[in-house]
C-alpha cells in the first residue's frame, strides 16, 4: 500500500494494528450542509467559471434512500455492513430528447424512482406507471445498481437491475413501459452484485454484459447459514463474489461465458469500466477491488480477455477500491483510471489512485503511473463514486467526488474496534461475529465533498466549498447529465439513508461547447463503445460512450465536450464500434449533434 502516494509502503496490518497503542484522533464535523459562505456564485463563476446550487426538492424531486435490514447475526455492525447501495444511472427512456434520473432504494420492499425530465427544468416519479418501481420485493434481494442499454436494438434502452440478490433485466417497450423478461434472459439466480456495465466485447452489434459480485453468489444475506461471510483478508482477499460475462446471442437471451473468456477473478468488486485503453477497437475491462488490487482484463479480439494488472502498474497496491473511471485528462488521445480508497487524517492514508499511461509507452504495451498525489486529487476521505467531467466548459475534464461511510454519533468514532478486525488473522476477519459492535459510532462520518478543477497543465484544485458543493451526507454515487440542453453538466448525487441531490450547474458566459449524441446502426445501436475526438485549436480530446462508471452509477451517453473561447471546432472523428471510421468537419459549436452510423 502507498502511503501519501509517496512510495512509502507499509502493510495494512502494521498501519492499523499500530492504532491500538496511540490515542485516536477524531475531527468533529458539523451535519448537514457545510456553510456556503466561503464563496459567493458570482466570485465562484469569476474565478473557476462555474458554480453548482443544489435543487433536488425545487426541480420535483424528493427521494430519499433506504438501507437494507439482513440477517439478526449482523445488527452488531449492521450500519456498516449494509452501507452500500444508493445509486443513480442517467437515461432517456422514452427518446424524448432531454435526459431521465433512475435510482435505486435498497430497503426491503422500498421502491425505485425514475425521474422523468419534463423539460422545464422539472422532473416527474413514473416508475409506477411504467413498471419500475416495485422491484426490492421481499425474498428477491435489494437493488444496488441498474445501468441502461439497448440489448435487442430496437431504438429504445433497456435496464439491468443488478441486486443483492436476483438481478432483473426490463425490456424498454417503446419508452411507454418496461417489461420484466428476468426469467427467459438466461441471468444467473442470484448475485450480490456492485458493479455492472453494458460493453460489446466482441463487437458483433449486440450489448453484452459484464456483472461483477461482491459477497459469494451462495451467501443470502438475509438467511445467514454462518457468519463466515466477510473477506478473508483486508490487503489480498479472494473469498469474494464471481464474476459473470454474459454473451448477447440475441433474441432476448445471453450466454455465460467468463471462465472461457478467461474472467475467473474471486476479489471483492464494488466497480467495473470498459473502456478500449490500448486502441485495439475492443473494449477492456477494468475492475475496481475492495480489500485487495485492482484487476485490468486486456481484450485479445473479442477472443479473451488477458488479466494483466500486475504487467501495466495498477495491480500491485493492495487497497479498497470502490471506483473505476475514466478520462483524457491531458487532452492527449490517451484515458486515465481514478480509483477511489480510503483515506483519514490520523488513521489511515491509503490515498486515491489516477493511473495516467505513461508517455511514450507504444498503446499495445501500455503502463500506468499513479499521479493522483503530484497531480492533486489524492486525497478525497472515504471515497466513494467519482466522475470526469468538463464542468466549467474550459476543454479540460474535471473530476467530482463524493464520500463518507457511515455517519453515526459524530461525537465517537469506530475507528480504534475497526482496527482491531483489520489487524487479525484470517480466522478473525472473516467471521462477522468478531467484529466490535459499531455501537452507534461514526466511521469516517461527516466527510465534506471534493471537486477539483482540471488547469490543464497536469493539477487539479480542490473547490467543492467556493462553487456551491456543501453536503455532508455519506455519499456514493455520482452522475453527470445535461439536463436543460444547456451545454453544461449538471451532477446528481445518490447518498446511503439521505436524500438524492441534484446540482444544477451554472457556467460563465463566453465559454463554448459541444454534444453529440450518437446511434450505432451495424453497431450496437446504444453505440456503447464508439469513440469521439474533438480536434480545435491545436488540441484534440478523447471521449467514449460508456454503458457505466464510476460507483453504481452511469452518466448521460451523450458526450459533452467544453470548448473554452473557441468559436469554432476543426473536425471530429469518430470510431464506431463496427470498425468504421467517420469524420465530420467544422460542425458548429454550442449545438447538440445526433450521429448515425454510415452503412
Amino acid at each position: 500500500m502507498e502511503v501519501g502516494g509517496r512510495g512509502l509502503r507499509v502493510s495494512l496490518f502494521v498501519l492499523l494494528v499500530a492504532l491500538l497503542a496511540v490515542p485516536l484522533v477524531y475531527k468533529r464535523l458539523t451535519k448537514g450542509p457545510a456553510r456556503a459562505g466561503q464563496g459567493s456564485e458570482a466570485m465562484a463563476l469569476a474565478r473557476y467559471g462555474f458554480h453548482f446550487q443544489e435543487m433536488a426538492k425545487a426541480s420535483g424531486i424528493d427521494f430519499v434512500h433506504k438501507a437494507p435490514t439482513l440477517d439478526v447475526k449482523l445488527s452488531h455492525i449492521m450500519e456498516q455492513v449494509a452501507s452500500m447501495g444508493a445509486a443513480v444511472s442517467i437515461v432517456d427512456f422514452d427518446r424524448d430528447g432531454w435526459e431521465d434520473i433512475y435510482v435505486v432504494n435498497s430497503g426491503e420492499g422500498s421502491k425505485n424512482a425514475l425521474y422523468r425530465n419534463l423539460g422545464n427544468g422539472m422532473f416527474r416519479d413514473v416508475a409506477e406507471e411504467v413498471g419500475l418501481a416495485d422491484v426490492n420485493q421481499p425474498g428477491t434481494g435489494v437493488s444496488m445498481g441498474a445501468v441502461w442499454g439497448d440489448y435487442d436494438n430496437d431504438g429504445y434502452e433497456d435496464v439491468f437491475i443488478y441486486k443483492w440478490g436476483k438481478p432483473e433485466l426490463y425490456h424498454n417497450d417503446g419508452g411507454k413501459h418496461f417489461t420484466r423478461v428476468t426469467e427467459t434472459a438466461g441471468l444467473p439466480k442470484w448475485v450480490n452484485a456492485n458493479a455492472a456495465v453494458w460493453l460489446d466485447y466482441d463487437n458483433d452489434g449486440k450489448l453484452d454484459l459484464f456483472l461483477a459480485g461482491y459477497y459469494p453468489e451462495d451467501v443470502d444475506l438475509w438467511h445467514l447459514k454462518t457468519t463466515k461471510i466477510m473477506p478473508n483478508s483486508f490487503e489480498y482477499a479472494t473469498n469474494g463474489g464471481r464474476k459473470y460475462l454474459l454473451h448477447n446471442l440475441g433474441g432476448g437471451h445471453f450466454e455465460e461465458v467468463s471462465e472461457k473468456m478467461g474472467i475467473h477473478s474471486r476479489r471483492w468488486t464494488l466497480a467495473a469500466v470498459a473502456a478500449d485503453l490500448r486502441g485495439t477497437g475492443y473494449p477492456d475491462l477494468f475492475l475496481a477491488n475492495d480489500y485487495g488490487v485492482s484487476e485490468l482484463y486486456l481484450n485479445e479480439g473479442g477472443k479473451r480477455f488477458l488479466e494483466a494488472g500486475k504487467q501495466t502498474g495498477v495491480g500491485y497496491a493492495p487497497k479498497s477500491g470502490m471506483n473505476a473511471a475514466v478520462g483524457d485528462i491531458l487532452d492527449s488521445g490517451r484515458e486515465a483510471i481514478y480509483v477511489s480508497n480510503i483515506s483519514e487524517e490520523g488513521v489511515l492514508v491509503q490515498g486515491n489512485n489516477l493511473w495516467v499511461p505513461r508517455p511514450g509507452a507504444p498503446l499495445e504495451k501500455i503502463k500506468y503511473e499513479n499521479m493522483a498525489n503530484a497531480m492533486g486529487v489524492e486525497l478525497g476521505g472515504w471515497s466513494f463514486g467519482a466522475q470526469f467531467g468538463d464542468l466549467n466548459n474550459d476543454g479540460f475534464l474535471d473530476l467530482y467526488l463524493t464520500n463518507g461511510n457511515v455517519s453515526l454519533d459524530q461525537n465517537r468514532s469506530y475507528w480504534y474496534d475497526y482496527s482491531k478486525v483489520a489487524g487479525g488473522n484470517e480466522a478473525i476477519i472473516s467471521d462477522a461475529a468478531n467484529w466490535p459492535p459499531l455501537d452507534g459510532r461514526s466511521l469516517a462520518g461527516f466527510q465534506h465533498k471534493h471537486v477539483w478543477v482540471n488547469d490543464g497543465a497536469g493539477q487539479f484544485q480542490e473547490v467543492a466549498q467556493m462553487v456551491g458543493v456543501t453536503d455532508v451526507y455519506d455519499g456514493r454515487s455520482v452522475a453527470l447529465a445535461d439536463f436543460g440542453n444547456r451545454g453544461v453538466l449538471d451532477v446528481v448525487v445518490a447518498s446511503q439513508r439521505a436524500p438524492l441531490l441534484l446540482y444544477r450547474n451554472t457556467v460563465a458566459p463566453g465559454r463554448h461547447w459541444i454534444e453529440f449524441e450518437l446511434e450505432g446502426s451495424k453497431s450496437n445501436r446504444s453505440a456503447i463503445g464508439a469513440e469521439v475526438r474533438v480536434f480545435w485549436n491545436g488540441r484534440q480530446q478523447l471521449q467514449e460512450v460508456s454503458g457505466g462508471s464510476g460507483f453504481c452509477a452511469q452518466n448521460q451517453r451523450r458526450l459533452h465536450f467544453g470548448l473554452g473561447s473557441a468559436v469554432s471546432v476543426e473536425r471530429v472523428e469518430i470510431r464506431w464500434p463496427s470498425g468504421t471510421k467517420q469524420t465530420i468537419q467544422a460542425p458548429a459549436v454550442d449545438q447538440i449533434h445526433k450521429v448515425q452510423e454510415p452503412l
